[in-house]
Parts: structure tokens; C-alpha cells; sequence
């Protein structure tokens, strides 16, 4: 259940609101394309709320966007302070590379995915797992907006042929997904053959957004958990890296053939 006080103001808003409205959790569920109890339970603090339903709440109740803009504060709440400059720029970045040397990056990851990820950390509660996993979900919408950043992510074969018990079935999901993902014109994912055995990306993932004054930012993740890269020189050094490790990487439709092979019988 969510705790933070920002997110028990949002459930209480979100109810003030409705019932001013005049409106059942029924009711407003039909308008926002949620069941009666699924709204009770948003309310309760027993679902987690996200983007699309705010907005579209806000849209229904005529809030002027009072409940998104609450949500953002909720995020920043409960974000540690190293990686909120990241989520800001994440946000607002027209242009997006991604490479990561072991997962699938956590934009193009699955609810069941990014519960297994996260969970392989047994220092995490379970109420922990499932925040992080609902704010990762929700940063994904930033794909599903009118407009778009492009990404462009880099994974590795070996990454699409990863098993084991945790992993039966769930990566065929996984690649599925990814596969529905690049049919939209703004996402494109490019694979590293298994054969190339070395190249500069495996010293670790990274990211790099572009702004849209033409700015770039980078963000690197490490296990304490990552740091934003913002000085010229060094984020000139990340974009050489990237340069790099795409030319590594399989072409757009040889990308999505060795997917597909991969979760074929």
C-alpha cells in the first residue's frame, strides 16, 4: 500500500472530487475504464495509481490537471534525491539511447519482468517490490503520450536467451513485448549478436537523453543505485560509447528476426 503523504493526499482529492462530482465508484469507473472496485481500491491505497488514470480523472472531474501534478510531487517524493534530476530529464527529452549489457531496459520491460528484476534484491520488502514496480510502469508512459521521445535501446542476444527457473516463460513474454513494442514508428530496438564477444558497452549501461533545446544528459546505473552526467566532456564521452556499441548492434529488421526466433518452438 502506498504511505507517502503526497499519495494519501491524491486518494483523497481523487474521492473529495468524485463524490462532488455526484458520481458513484461505478460510475466514475465506466467514465475512466476502470471497474467500480478497482476505483475503491485506488482510493483505499490498495491498487497504485498511475499517469492514464490521473489524466484521464482529471478530464473527467474537470480538475484543470490538479491530480497529474500531484502525482509528479508523489514521484518526487519518493524517488531518492540522486535520481530525480534523471526522471526530469527523462520526461521532457525528445530523443532517448539506451544500452544495457544484462536486462532488458526498464522503459521496454513487462509488469512481469520488472517484478522478477526487482525482486532479485531480497534486502526489498514486498511492499517495496511493488512500489518500484508501479513507478517503473508508470515512467513508461512517456511512450504512450501525443508526442513521443524517440528510443532508441541496444540489449544483447544473450540477454533475449537468458533461463532458468525465474525465468520459464516469462522471457517469451518478455520478447513478445518487445516485439509489439518496434512496430511504433518511435521505438526501435537493436540487437548485439552473441558472437560479438567484446565491445566498450559491457563495462555497463547507461542512457542519454536529449532535451529539446538540443542538450544532452546521460545517467549511468551502478548497484548503489546510478548518478546523472552532465558535464560536456563527459557526456561527449558517453555519446562516443554509444556510437560504438549501436555499431555493434544488428539493423532494425535483422533485430527483430533473431527476436522472433528466439521465442519460436
Amino acid at each position: 500500500m502506498e504511505s507517502e503523504p503526497t499519495a494519501e493526499l491524491i486518494r483523497a482529492q481523487l474521492r473529495r472530487l468524485r463524490l462532488s462530482a455526484g458520481l458513484s465508484q461505478e460510475e466514475f469507473g465506466k467514465l475512466v475504464h476502470f471497474s467500480g472496485s478497482q476505483v475503491s481500491a485506488v482510493e483505499l491505497g490498495q491498487r497504485p495509481f498511475d499517469r492514464f488514470f490521473l489524466t484521464r480523472a482529471d478530464e473527467v472531474l474537470n480538475t484543470g490537471g490538479l491530480l497529474a501534478s500531484l502525482l509528479k510531487m508523489a514521484e518526487r517524493d519518493r524517488q531518492p534525491s540522486w535520481f530525480r534530476p534523471w526522471l526530469e530529464a527523462e520526461r521532457n527529452a525528445l530523443l532517448l539511447w539506451c544500452y544495457h549489457p544484462t536486462l532488458i531496459p526498464g522503459l521496454l520491460q513487462t509488469e512481469n519482468y520488472a517484478r522478477v528484476v526487482i525482486r532479485a534484491d531480497d534486502m526489498l520488502s514486498d511492499d517495496e517490490v511493488e512500489k518500484r514496480v508501479a513507478v517503473r510502469l508508470d515512467r513508461q508512459g512517456i511512450l504512450s503520450r501525443a508526442r513521443p521521445p524517440k528510443l532508441v535501446a541496444v540489449i544483447e542476444e544473450t540477454v533475449l536467451r537468458r533461463a532458468g527457473d525465474n525465468f520459464l516463460g516469462l522471457m517469451a513474454q518478455q520478447v513478445g513485448h518487445l516485439i509489439e513494442c518496434v512496430e511504433r514508428p518511435h521505438i526501435r530496438v537493436h540487437v548485439i549478436p552473441a558472437e560479438v564477444s567484446t565491445h566498450v558497452g559491457l563495462a555497463g549501461p547507461f542512457t542519454l537523453a536529449r532535451s529539446m533545446d538540443g542538450g544532452w544528459i546521460g545517467h549511468l546505473e551502478n548497484q548503489l543505485g546510478g548518478a546523472t552526467v552532465d558535464k560536456d566532456e563527459d557526456v561527449a564521452s558517453l555519446v562516443a560509447r554509444w556510437e560504438s556499441v549501436r555499431s555493434e548492434a544488428l539493423p532494425h529488421r535483422q533485430s527483430v528476426e533473431l527476436m522472433k526466433e528466439v521465442i519460436t518452438p
